[in-house]
């Protein structure tokens, strides 16, 4: 027979599970909802999406509050105290993925604001991926399913968004670059597809705390000391993609890099050339715009190229580190070729020493000797 104290520890535990079940299917029904907007250029279901994710937010406090209550009613130790710790964490990622629905419904109406219709199979695309990532994580939250929470996590981990992500902004570039698409038609579309990317991270860190409860087993920790760096820059094209460039080829897990700038272009076939001939191919990167950047407080360090982007995204919060580097864009020197070469040499030399001086002071080793960032 069971006790009292049980039989109420396991209704708050009930509630609680009820709860985060009824948070992720709003949260999916926010992403189909998303998907048949783009799919169906419907203005009124965007305005759904938008006006609905409230209830999201509501649903956040109301399972936050159950949690605490459950925290000190209960005082759980083991399993239950890694299900209650799990779920703050589960229900904050949830209420971002909502967001980031109602960013696509938002960037959509501004799309349809535009006398242009432009295509959006390849968006469709990748928002049915995440809305099947989301399921699943959410299904196998309610199952306690270990093995459907694991293969979720190892779709995140083969960058499948990722990949279909930058697919669709290669296209959109070039679409940019050939006349074909506006600027202002190209920011919302590459909005769209950046959000879908963060949708992915947040499917695959639920699946994580899933197996965290189910298991004991913490995957988590891979993740908990990753450092974002942001370049920023007036066009992604030289600066940014040289520095992006350098550090992606440091080959660290620990510290992710990417890139923004005030404009975008496509990047400057010269600067592609010469990282080549360094050994470091950047033809796959893809610019962005700091538009583009729904939540800089993600950002751990945000590093400046030039005078004109100093300031433009303010520290949003005490965490965030913000930092300028003063070196000359080898693109817009004019001369000779060995005048240019010299600029692109003068230019790499300098963001790979502070590149590796600033990743040294992080990591605490030696670039020159280490096997791997560990």
């Amino acid at each position: 027979m069971t006790s009292h104290f049980e039989e109420h520890l396991q209704h708050d535990i009930d509630q609680i599970r009820d709860k985060v079940i009824v948070m992720g299917r709003l949260v999916e029904d926010a992403l189909r909802g998303a998907l048949y907007t783009v799919r169906d250029q419907n203005r009124q279901t965007a305005y759904s999406v938008i006006l609905k994710d409230r209830y999201i937010d509501d649903l956040e406090n109301e399972l936050d509050h159950l949690c605490l209550k459950f925290l000190v009613k209960q005082q759980p130790a083991a399993g239950h105290l890694r299900l209650a710790y799990s779920v703050i964490k589960i229900n904050s990622q949830l209420e971002r993925v909502g967001d980031y629905a109602e960013a696509i419904a938002r960037q959509f109406l501004i799309l349809d604001d535009m006398d242009w219709a432009p295509d959006y199979e390849a968006s469709g695309a990748v928002i049915e991926t995440t809305i099947r990532m989301i399921h699943n994580a959410v299904q196998a939250f309610a199952d306690e399913h270990a093995e459907l929470a694991a293969e979720t996590l190892k779709m995140e981990k083969d960058r499948i968004v990722d990949h279909q992500r930058a697919q669709i902004l290669t296209d959109l570039i070039r679409e940019h670059s050939e006349g074909k698409l506006s600027s202002e038609a190209l920011v919302p579309l590459m909005t769209i597809a950046n959000r879908c990317e963060r949708i992915g991270d947040q499917a695959g860190n639920i699946c994580e705390e899933i197996l965290y409860i189910l298991t004991g087993e913490d995957r988590r920790q891979e993740k908990k000391h990753i450092i974002r760096v942001l370049f920023v820059d007036e066009h992604d094209a030289c600066r940014n993609q040289m520095a992006e460039g350098i550090s992606n080829a440091l080959g660290l897990t620990r510290i992710k890099f990417s890139s923004a700038g005030l404009e975008t272009e496509s990047i400057d076939p010269k600067t592609v050339q010469f990282m080549a001939e360094k050994g470091i191919d950047i033809s796959h990167q893809t610019p962005s715009y700091i538009d583009q950047i729904l939540r800089p407080e993600d950002y751990h360090v945000i590093i400046s190229l030039s005078e004109a982007t100093e300031g433009v995204l303010l520290p949003p919060s005490s965490k965030t580190v913000s930092m300028t580097w003063h070196i000359q864009a080898p693109s817009r020197v004019e001369g000779s070729d060995e005048e240019i070469q010299t600029a692109y040499e003068r230019t790499f030399q300098y963001l790979d020493t502070h590149i590796r001086d600033f990743v040294q002071a992080i990591l605490g080793l030696d670039l020159n000797t280490r096997e791997e960032d560990g």
